[in-house]
């Protein structure tokens, strides 16, 4: 309390140095008193005499908390750009009667503005929208990230923006009613807070952010009407932590088994920490694939032990063509990759093509040679009607699937889909579930661990992966639990 007790007297003695328009704290909210030369003018405004008292402008309405520092700022900001209009020999053209120029609009001004008139002054212009701000921040945004990430992220963005609700249970949008953000004045903080407070907790955080940044550029690119707008959406504002208590002590479904939060391991750092399968494993998934009774598992058989024979991306694999390989030389080109939403081919993840090599007596080479026959372009891993596949689709074979259902008669059930690794864990084949990203992992670790002893080959298997020999060394190699060093 003492240290804001401190900035309050500070804010307050640098404002009052330079502005004969006082900032003072009444009750808990910040008021603006005015020196007795403009007691003329506030008379006229108000309809009423002062009797020679100074006049006072309470603007806690409008957000201006004591308690908080940036708003005795803002405040101060507002009291010299109002001393500077009312003292101008230009006065009757500058100052706004309705207060929205300097951010104090929607109050009872704005209604006597109407009867109240003037000499000479000129109605203040609405500030920009928060729509019209995103639109031109949009504009800028899509020139810098990729097609991908601005139709996934941003077009949710949009769509919450505009007032529309996703229901799960039916999967569409519906437009809601009320406060909706994409019509709010910018210099409304109170509409905005509303109209975001409405939303739930992740989707308020992100684009509480997301918007933060769009005003910076706003403000940065002079597309504000009125330079004393603030940034109505603050960083801390709705922020939550990335892990919530609720979150952190729940308790957790493993293997169709609930699990007290205690006996599980994070889930993000288990992702990050590049596990992978035995080469045993790896066969008896690529084999249960093959032998699968269900089309579709059987159907990307041959794509997912590619996946384990070269560690390639997910997206890196779906927008192969034939072109793409070379069989006089023994190499894949990987040059692109497929947007998972968009579906259009864009650079690789790192921006840069790559050559995996393979030998001519190698599993990988024959696999391409079965899979090819007499193909010599198009897709090498089409989808069934010869377009590009579905990321999300390996997903779903891979792992159990359960979807809900309503039969004629109104009963709910649930229909249960087994993965093909799923089932293999439930058989106890294999030691545990990895997600199929983790084919990759399997691929670099396998491999890194046959040619540990040759450098030259652990480079060459950083170069065709896409990493580096030190990632190799420090999250591959670096992970033997049974390492004991030397003593000296």
């Amino acid at each position: 309390m003492k240290s804001q007790s401190n900035t309050k007297q500070v804010s307050n003695k640098v404002q009052s140095a330079l502005c004969d328009v006082k900032v003072y704290s009444d009750k808990g909210s910040l008021a603006l008193r005015f020196p007795l030369r403009h007691n003329a003018l506030w008379e006229l405004q108000d309809g009423k005499s002062l009797k020679g008292k100074a006049k006072c402008l309470g603007i806690g309405k409008y957000g201006f908390s004591a308690d908080n520092p940036d708003d005795w700022k803002r405040a101060s900001n507002i009291a010299s750009q109002l001393e500077s209009d009312l003292d101008h020999p230009e006065w009757d053209k500058l100052f706004d009667r309705t207060l929205a120029k300097y951010g104090l609009g929607g109050g009872k001004y704005a209604k006597l503005a109407d009867i109240i008139q003037l000499p000479g002054t000129v109605q203040a212009l609405p500030e920009l929208t928060v729509g019209a701000m995103w639109e031109a921040y949009l504009v800028w945004k899509k020139t810098v990230v990729e097609e991908t990430t601005f139709t996934a992220k941003y077009g949710k963005f949009t769509k919450l923006i505009d007032g529309k609700v996703w229901h799960r249970k039916n999967n569409t949008y519906s437009q809601k009613s009320g406060l909706i953000l994409s019509t709010i004045n910018l210099d409304n903080c109170q509409a905005t807070v509303e109209a975001l407070t409405e939303l739930v907790s992740a989707d308020k955080f992100n684009l509480n952010r997301e918007l933060s940044r769009a005003f910076e550029y706003a403000q940065t690119k002079g597309l504000l009407v009125n330079p004393t707008t603030v940034n109505p959406f603050t960083a801390d504002k709705f922020s939550v932590p990335v892990v919530t208590t609720q979150q952190k002590y729940a308790d957790k479904v493993v293997n169709g088994e609930t699990v007290a939060w205690h006996e599980t391991e994070d889930e993000t750092a288990l992702e990050n920490d590049r596990r992978a399968f035995t080469k045993v494993e790896r066969d008896l998934i690529i084999k249960a694939f093959y032998e699968s009774e269900r089309p579709r598992q059987k159907n990307i058989a041959p794509l997912i032990e590619f996946y384990f024979l070269t560690g390639c991306r997910t997206s890196e694999a779906l927008s192969l063509t034939w072109k793409d390989l070379d069989f006089d030389r023994n190499l894949i080109r990987f040059s692109k990759s497929l947007g998972q939403r968009t579906h259009k081919v864009k650079n690789t993840k790192t921006g840069e093509a790559r050559l995996f090599y393979f030998s001519d007596t190698s599993r990988l080479k024959a696999l391409l040679l079965e899979i090819k026959a007499d193909k010599t372009e198009g897709l090498i891993f089409p989808s069934s009607n010869e377009g590009y596949r579905n990321s999300a689709e390996i997903s779903l074979l891979w792992r159990d699937k359960y979807r809900k259902g309503v039969l004629a008669n109104g009963e709910e059930v649930e229909y249960f889909y087994p993965g093909i690794v799923s089932q293999l864990v439930r058989d106890g084949k294999i030691g545990g579930y990895l997600c199929a990203y983790h084919t990759r992992h399997t691929y670099i670790t396998l491999t890194a661990y046959a040619n540990s002893h040759n450098t030259d080959a652990l480079l060459h298997i950083a170069s065709s992966c896409g990493n580096s020999v030190d990632v190799i060394l420090r999250h591959y190699l670096g992970r033997i639990e049974s390492t004991e060093l030397v003593e000296v």
